[in-house]
């Protein structure tokens, strides 16, 4: 069959789990796009957008590292962080290489988004990377008791349910091009990270809802493995598919991608002390709500911490379209 065209994969996240996925993605023929949130309002990240009222880097930092074809010592010098001393609060104490290339390019051309391709083009970046915004935007989390917390690192601190998540400054202008990736891809995946703090930041900006709901391309998440205290404490699968229905309506995922295989021991006793838990997969109630269920072991067991294997979960993602 001859084919015209390199298939399309549009990945929307944050956080931890985005820049996995990326990695292993990058290494086939496709035309790969991150849609980045940039709500982050914690440490370096933080600093730098009240300093330079730009958004937030620290998420996007990740995924030009995750993406980019350099030298590894380049790579380890944007990914370098300095060291956090606490009489030093200001000065590069605590600063990460990265955001602050970041900071400078958007300062050159005077724009996030041209700032960060580029430091793409410098770093050899393969695809595309779209924060989700190319202003300042602050999340905000309406809890189950009626009470607002602002500010995306403090929304897990307060330790209550959480019954939606909002931006500020309402609207929040998403990029013509990140909406654009979406309508054309073959394929768009929600990342596996913090639910209501890395993965809806993107998910709730209005037209990204409408882009998932118009797009031909098949909708998968990959599902988180555990639970995370003060956002999702006691999830199942279902609940997490759910609480993205609740935000940007029916019909937007098509598929979950869930991991199979019992979590071992040790890993459940290093994160029950953070109160996390496995996410328990109720098949039955994805079922119910007409979800495309994909099983697979899709964990690194190399790691200190659960993470999802880069190269086991590309090569599934890749054989779906």
């Amino acid at each position: 069959m001859h084919m015209n065209r390199k298939k399309n994969i549009v990945v929307l996240g944050g956080g931890t789990g985005m820049p996995v996925l990326l990695r292993g993605l990058k290494e086939y023929p496709i035309d790969l796009s991150a849609i980045v949130t940039v709500a982050d309002d914690g440490g370096s990240s933080g600093r730098l957008r009240t300093e330079m009222a730009m958004p937030a880097p620290g998420d996007i930092r990740n995924v030009i590292a995750a993406m980019s074809e350099v030298e590894p010592l380049l790579l380890k010098l944007f990914q370098h962080r300095f060291e956090h001393r606490l009489e030093n609060k200001n000065g590069l104490s605590g600063h990460s290489m990265g955001n602050l290339l970041l900071a400078a390019m958007t300062s050159i051309t005077g724009d996030f988004y041209n700032g960060i391709k580029e430091i793409s083009r410098v770093l050899n970046v393969k695809g595309n990377i779209y924060p989700i915004a190319n202003q300042n935007m602050f999340l905000h989390a309406e809890m189950e008791d009626g009470e607002i917390i602002a500010g995306e690192s403090n929304i897990p601190l307060a330790n209550k349910g959480i019954k939606r998540v909002f931006l500020q400054p309402d609207p929040v202008l998403p990029l013509p091009d990140a909406i654009h990736s979406i309508k054309q891809a073959d394929l768009v995946v929600i990342a596996p990270g913090s639910l209501y703090t890395s993965t809806m930041p993107n998910l709730v900006v209005p037209e990204i809802g409408e882009a998932l709901q118009q797009t031909e391309a098949k909708v998968i998440y990959v599902c988180n493995v555990m639970t995370q205290a003060g956002e999702t404490t006691n999830y199942t699968a279902a609940d997490h598919i759910e609480a993205i229905v609740d935000h940007i309506g029916e019909g937007c995922v098509h598929s979950i991608l869930v991991h199979n295989k019992p979590i071992e021991a040790e890993y459940r006793k290093k994160y029950a002390e953070e109160n996390a838990s496995p996410v328990v997969y109720d098949i039955d109630r994805l079922q119910q709500m007409g979800l495309e269920i994909i099983e697979a072991d899709i964990i690194d067991h190399s790691q200190k911490m659960l993470r999802h294997d880069t190269g086991k979960v590309a090569k599934l993602l890749s054989s779906l379209i």
